[in-house]
């Protein structure tokens, strides 16, 4: 490995580490429903399986609403 791809390296390790919000972070933060999207996350990571958490994917389309999501982002309720 030449010295370039090990700093290469080094800074992509660097960059996954630190606690900056990426772009993802800052679009989920801006719904105003980042805690409700990590619950519904975090449901669907224990347990494998989306239908098992209907109870979080509600809570989740409550808050998405409530702040307009469905206007700002061009969604439908389906």
């Amino acid at each position: 490995m030449s010295k370039s791809e090990s700093t290469a390296q080094q800074k992509s390790a660097a960059t996954l580490d630190d606690d900056e919000p990426d772009d993802w972070d800052k679009r989920i933060f801006s719904t105003g429903c980042a805690d409700e999207n990590m619950k519904l996350t975090d449901c669907h990571f224990e347990k494998k399986d989306w239908r098992a958490c209907t109870k979080e994917m509600e809570v989740f389309r409550a808050c998405w609403k409530k702040h307009n999501n469905d206007e700002r982002t061009s969604s439908k309720d389906a």
